[in-house]
């Protein structure tokens, strides 16, 4: 395997990004929650909806690529979850265009899912099949 691994390395870095936001806001003295701050929730939430998201996409990519699916379809729904990743945490941590960051991001983020979730109940259905002849 080596299409996942490329991904999973360089949404990692984003997400240390995203996390070292968090560690500021933690660092001057907020130890639990956000105190209150709508800037402070936009920072944390950036995080932790990229630690929702990310890993289950990333597993899935992971199963396909185990299954032999085409390197490029990964590469592309690859690139294209970490394009979704960046503008929904350059929208919601940062603000950098935040309305259209958040909705292309989540968008983006949401058909990559769809995807992967389709092809991998298909990749199940098909090796159920196969065990079963």
């Amino acid at each position: 395997m080596f299409v996942t691994p490329l991904y999973a390395g360089i949404l990692a870095l984003w997400f240390i990004v995203l996390s070292l936001r968090v560690i500021g806001i933690r660092g001057r003295g907020i130890a639990f929650g956000d105190a209150g701050d709508p800037a402070n929730t936009r920072v944390i939430r950036a995080q932790a909806n990229f630690a929702e998201y990310v890993p289950i996409a990333l597993l899935m990519m992971g199963f396909l690529e185990a299954d032999h699916h085409s390197i490029y379809w990964l590469h592309a729904l690859g690139i294209v979850l970490v394009v979704a990743r960046v503008l929904h945490g350059l929208a919601l941590s940062f603000g950098w265009n935040a309305r259209f960051g958040r909705v292309a991001g989540a968008g983006l983020t949401i058909v990559v899912l769809v995807i992967l979730a389709l092809q991998c109940i298909y990749a199940g259905i098909k090796g159920q099949a196969l065990w079963l002849h």
